[in-house]
C-alpha cells in the first residue's frame, strides 16, 4: 500500500483509492459510479479472464471484453423493449456468469438490478414483483418460469420474462417471454442502429442514482427493499480495499446468492475494482468440489459452511487410520499453541514456530491442500455469528480466517477483522469511512457513506431505521473496547427477559452449541419464563455417523433424533456448553427438531438465518413441553 502524490488518494495494488473514504465524491481510479469502473476496466483489461463457469465439466474462460459486450447487448436490448432510467429489472437465477452480464447491463442504461432468490415460491415471486414495479423479469430455467407461469395475471407490470436455459421449453409460445438469445439479438441490432449510445448512457449515471434494490431476507414481516446507491457501492468497495485488498492474481470462488449483497460485494464489486477473477459454483451443492478444483487466494461464506468444512474434516480423521490420527491430533496441537501466542501475543517463539512448521509440511499443507485452501491468504465469514473456537481451529490449521459485519443496509460491510488485526470474539475495527457508537439501550449505530437510501416507498420504516441525527439503527447489541474492536452479543429483538428479570442475549450461547459437530443449529428460549431452554437441529451427516458406528438404530431422520443415545449425546453437548455460562444463562432443557431443514422451507432465510419467531411459533407444543 504506497501513498500517491496526491494526498488525497491512495494506491492499494495498483488500484487508486480514496484515502480519506468519507470524503466526497467516492472513486476508484477516477471513477465514481460502478458501471463507469466497469466500463474502465473491460477496456482496461479486455483479453484477460473476468469469469470461468463450467461448461460439461470443463472450466471455461470468459474475458473482460466478454463482460462488456454481453452486459452492452443486454442493455441495449432492455432500453429498445421499454425500459426506462430509474425501472427494476428481477434476476431469479443460480449464480453464473449471465447474473453479472445482467446486473451491469441493467445498471448501465439506468435500470435498478433487483436478486431474487430461487428458493422463493410462486407467491414470493409476485410480491416482489408487484412491490418492486418491476418491467422485466430473468429467469434461469423451466422450473423458474413456472412460477411466473403461476402468477403472470398478477404482475401485468412485467413488460417481458427472459430465459437462460431452453431445456425443456424448446416448444414454448409465449408473448410475454423470450430466449437469453433472443434479447441478445435485439441488443445488436440496437447498438448496431445506435452506435455510441450504450457508452452515452453509462456517462449519464450519478453517484446518488439508485442502482440495486436488495430485499431483506424478511426473519420479521414481509420483505422490504432496501435501495442502495452508487455512492454506497462504491464506499463499501473503498472501505473493503483499505481493510482487506484483494490482488489483480487473486482467484475467488462464487457460491453464496448473488441477491445477497455480501456475495454481490465480494464476487461482483469488489473484484471489479481489483481485476480479479471470479469462478462460478456449478451449484451450492458442488461447492466442496469446486474449492478444490479453484483453490482460491480468497474465500467468504456463511458460518454454516465453515461448521461444514470442519465437521468434514473431523470425520475424515475418525476414518483415517490410528498413525493418520494420532498425526492429525499432534499437528492440530502444534497448530493451536502457534494459533494461541499469536492471538494472545502478537508474536510466535521461535520453538513454537519450529514445531508449527515441521507439522504443517507433515499433515497440514496436505490437508489444506486437500480442502482446496493451499493458497488461501484469507478467509472470511460473515451473516450470522460464528464460534471463536471455529475460528481458532482454522488458523490452527492454517488457514487465516476473520470474521466480519455488515447489513445490507449498510452495502454489507461495516466492520472486519483482517489478518494483522484480528480480535477472535468480536466483528474487527469500523472500516474506513464507518463511524460507529452504542447507543444508550446499547444498539450498534453506524454512519457513513456505505449507509443505504432507504427502503423502497416506505417513508415509514425508512423513517424508523435512522436516528434524528442520521445514524443507522442496525437492531444489533454490542459494546466497543478500548482498542476498537466491536462485539455484538445478540440482536435487539431476541433479548430475553427471564421471569425473574434477568436480560440474556441468546447469540452466543447459541454460537457456541454450534461449535459442536453434533449440532447444526440451535434457538435459545425463555422470554418471560424461569429458564433457558433450547430448540435444537442436529447435524444429520455427523450423528448418522455417530448412530451407525454405535449401532443404534433408525429408519429416518425423525427416528434419528428420537434415538434415546443420539438424546444422551446432545444432551451431554448442552451440559458442556453450560459449564461455560453463568447459572441463569445454563440451558436447562432441551428438544430435537425433527425435520431436516433448507433455505426452502420458511423456518429457514435463503442465508441459511433461523427465523426466531417463526420457529418458536411453528414448534409452540415442543416449547411448552419444556415448561
Amino acid at each position: 500500500m504506497n501513498a500517491n502524490a496526491a494526498s488525497d488518494k491512495i494506491t492499494i495494488n495498483g488500484v487508486v483509492f480514496n484515502a480519506i473514504p468519507d470524503a466526497r465524491p467516492v472513486t476508484v481510479d477516477g471513477q465514481d459510479t460502478i458501471v463507469k469502473l466497469f466500463a474502465a476496466r473491460c477496456k482496461e483489461l479486455g483479453s484477460r479472464t473476468a469469469h470461468r463457469e463450467k461448461d460439461f465439466g470443463i472450466w471455461k474462460a470468459y474475458t473482460w471484453g466478454d463482460y462488456w459486450t454481453h452486459a452492452k447487448w443486454i442493455g441495449m436490448a432492455l432500453r429498445k423493449l421499454g425500459l426506462q432510467r430509474g425501472e427494476c429489472v428481477s434476476i431469479l437465477s443460480e449464480d453464473r456468469k449471465e447474473w453479472a452480464y445482467f446486473d451491469l447491463g441493467i445498471q448501465a442504461v439506468g435500470g435498478i438490478a433487483s436478486g431474487v432468490y430461487t428458493t422463493d415460491s410462486a407467491a414470493q415471486l409476485a410480491y416482489l414483483l408487484k412491490d418492486s414495479d418491476s418491467r422485466f423479469l430473468i429467469v434461469e430455467n423451466e422450473e423458474q418460469l413456472d412460477k411466473f407461469l403461476e402468477i403472470e395475471g398478477e404482475v401485468p407490470g412485467v413488460l417481458k420474462v427472459i430465459i437462460l436455459e431452453d431445456e425443456g421449453l424448446h416448444d414454448l409460445d409465449h408473448d410475454r417471454c423470450i430466449f437469453i438469445e433472443e434479447l441478445y439479438d435485439i441488443g445488436r441490432q440496437a447498438d448496431a442502429a445506435e452506435p455510441g449510445t450504450f457508452d452515452a448512457e453509462v456517462e449519464k449515471s450519478r453517484p446518488e442514482d439508485t442502482a440495486l434494490l436488495i430485499y431483506t431476507s424478511g426473519t420479521t414481516g414481509m420483505p422490504k427493499g432496501a435501495m442502495l446507491s452508487n455512492e454506497n457501492i462504491m464506499a463499501a468497495i473503498t472501505a473493503g480495499a483499505h481493510g482487506l485488498p484483494a490482488k489483480p492474481e487473486d482467484e475467488q470462488l462464487c457460491f453464496l446468492p448473488l441477491c445477497h449483497i455480501l456475495e454481490r460485494d465480494v464476487s461482483i464489486y469488489f473484484p471489479l475494482a481489483a481485476k480479479c477473477t471470479v469462478n462460478f459454483a456449478e451449484s451450492p451443492e458442488t461447492v466442496f468440489d469446486n474449492l478444490q478444483e479453484v483453490s482460491p487466494m480468497t474465500f467468504t461464506a456463511v458460518p454454516r459452511v465453515w461448521e461444514k468444512i470442519y465437521s468434514r474434516v473431523l470425520i475424515l480423521a475418525q476414518e483415517a487410520t490410528w498413525f493418520g490420527r494420532a498425526s492429525f491430533h499432534l499437528a492440530l496441537k502444534a497448530g493451536q499453541k502457534r494459533t494461541k501466542a499469536l492471538m494472545e501475543k502478537g508474536s510466535v517463539p521461535a520453538g513454537t514456530a519450529l514445531n508449527y512448521w515441521v507439522w504443517d509440511q507433515l499433515v497440514l499443507k496436505n490437508l489444506r491442500r486437500m480442502l482446496g485452501f493451499d493458497r488461501m491468504r484469507r478467509g472470511g465469514t460473515g451473516a450470522a455469528p460464528i464460534s471463536p473456537e471455529l475460528l481458532k481451529w482454522y488458523w490452527s490449521i492454517g488457514v487465516p480466517l476473520v470474521e466480519g459485519y455488515g447489513m445490507t443496509e449498510t452495502a454489507g460491510i461495516a466492520t472486519i477483522n483482517t489478518p494483522d488485526e484480528n480480535k477472535v470474539g468480536t466483528i474487527g475495527k469500523p472500516v474506513p469511512g464507518v463511524h460507529v457508537r452504542i447507543a444508550d439501550d446499547g444498539e450498534i449505530q453506524t454512519k457513513g457513506l456505505n449507509n443505504f437510501q432507504g427502503y423502497w416507498r416506505n417513508n415509514e420504516k425508512t423513517a424508523e431505521t435512522f436516528t434524528d441525527d442520521g445514524w443507522l439503527r442496525t437492531g444489533d447489541v454490542g459494546r466497543v473496547d478500548d482498542d476498537g474492536y466491536v462485539t455484538i452479543t445478540g440482536r435487539l429483538k431476541d433479548i430475553i427477559i427471564t421471569a425473574g428479570g434477568k436480560n440474556i442475549t441468546p447469540a452466543e450461547i447459541e454460537s457456541r452449541l454450534k461449535f459442536s459437530h453434533y449440532i447444526n443449529d440451535a434457538v435459545i428460549i425463555g422470554d418471560k419464563r424461569k429458564y433457558l431452554t433450547a430448540l435444537i437441529m442436529i447435524d444429520q451427516e455427523n450423528v448418522e455417523k455417530y448412530a451407525q458406528e454405535k449401532k443404534v438404530p433408525f429408519s429416518d431422520f425423525a427416528s434419528l433424533c428420537r434415538a434415546a443415545q443420539v438424546q444422551d449425546l446432545i444432551r451431554q453437548e448442552v451440559e458442556q456448553v453450560n459449564k461455560e455460562f453463568a447459572r441463569v444463562e445454563q440451558i436447562k432443557d432441551f428438544r430435537l427438531i425433527d425435520v431436516l431443514l433448507t433455505a426452502e422451507d420458511e423456518e429457514l432465510t435463503p442465508t441459511m438465518k433461523l427465523k426466531r419467531g417463526f420457529v418458536e411459533k411453528r414448534h409452540k407444543p415442543l416449547i411448552d413441553d419444556m415448561y
